[in-house]
C-alpha cells in the first residue's frame, strides 16, 4: 500500500513513539520475503528525521523474524545513505555512519546546558554538525546512578535554543571500573524535544556520535555501552576500518496490529 506523503506524519503522531519506521519496496517486483534492499523512513510525532538506529533495528527484526526474509544482510536506502543490517547469533548488527564531534565553546551553549541540567559538573562539550547533536560529558566524579536519576528539564529547551543549530542533546558519562556489576565503557541519555521526543529510550544515531568520541577518549575500537533511560538498553560497538560503525542490539516484538486508512 502506497501512503500519501502527509499520512506518514499523521500515523507517527498517532503512534506517539520516539520514531515510527516506514519500510517500502523500491521496485514493483520486490517482495518483503525475498528482496534484500528496501526504502526506509523515520518519523517522530513532530517531524521526519534523517537517522534512527533503533527503528532501523526494529525494521530489520520484523523482516528477519516475522516476515522470514531469507537474506542474511538487508540494505535500507535512507536520508543518511545506505544502511545495512545483518544477522548475528545473538542479535542484529547495524552498519551506521560514524559522525565526528568537535570541541564546542561552553559560553555559546551555556544557557542550554544550565537549563537542561542546572549546576551539574561538566567535563567536556562537543558538537556534531552532521547530526546537529550537542554532546555533554558529565564529570568523571559522577557514577552511573547519578546520570540515571538526573532530572533533565526538556520543557524549556525549545525557548533557549531555537536557532536550529541543536536538534538533540546527549548526556554521557565515562564507565566505571569492573566490580560486581557488568562493566560498560560509557553511559548516556538522549533528549530531542526539538523533534518532539522528550527522552529517547535507546538511540542508535546518538551512538554514531558517541562511538567516535569515546573511541578517541578511551583508545578503543570495540566498546560496550549502556543508555540509561528508564527502559535502558545495551549496545555493542565496533568501529570499522571504512570509517563507519557496527552497533549490535537485541530486539523483541511486543505488539502487532493491522493499519486501516
Amino acid at each position: 500500500m502506497k501512503l500519501d506523503e502527509d499520512v506518514h506524519q499523521k500515523i507517527a503522531r498517532e503512534m506517539n513513539l520516539s520514531e515510527t519506521a516506514f519500510i517500502r519496496k523500491l521496485n514493483p517486483t520486490d517482495n518483503f520475503t525475498q528482496s534484500s534492499c528496501f526504502g526506509l523512513r523515520w518519523f517522530t510525532p513532530a517531524s521526519e528525521v534523517p537517522l534512527c538506529g533503533h527503528a532501523t533495528l526494529a525494521s530489520a527484526a520484523v523482516l528477519f523474524y516475522k516476515i522470514k526474509n531469507v537474506n542474511n544482510t538487508l540494505t535500507f536506502v535512507t536520508l543518511s545513505g545506505e544502511l545495512k543490517a545483518r544477522r548475528a547469533e545473538d542479535g542484529i548488527i547495524l552498519d551506521l555512519p560514524l559522525y565526528p564531534a568537535h570541541p564546542q565553546d561552553f559560553h555559546e551553549v551555556e544557557d542550554l546546558i544550565k537549563t537542561a541540567i542546572g549546576d551539574t559538573l561538566v567535563q567536556d562539550i562537543r558538537y556534531s554538525p552532521d547530526t546537529r547533536k550537542l554532546l555533554v560529558r558529565l564529570s568523571d566524579t559522577y557514577k552511573r546512578s547519578f546520570l540515571e536519576n538526573l532530572k533533565v528539564n526538556t520543557q524549556d529547551l525549545l525557548q533557549v535554543e531555537n536557532t536550529g543549530k541543536v536538534k538533540g542533546l546527549i548526556l554521557t558519562l565515562k564507565g566505571e571500573p569492573g566490580g560486581q556489576t557488568q562493566t560498560f565503557d560509557f553511559y548516556s541519555r538522549y533528549f530531542a524535544p526539538w523533534v518532539g521526543v522528550a527522552e529517547d529510550p535507546v538511540t542508535g544515531s546518538a551512538h554514531a556520535v558517541l562511538s567516535s568520541y569515546w573511541s578517541q577518549q578511551l583508545g578503543k575500537k570495540d566498546m560496550h555501552a549502556f543508555q540509561c533511560s528508564r527502559r535502558g538498553g545495551e549496545l555493542e560497538i565496533s568501529l570499522c576500518p571504512d570509517g563507519r560503525v557496527d552497533i549490535k542490539g537485541g530486539t523483541a516484538i511486543v505488539l502487532e496490529g493491522t493499519l486501516t486508512t
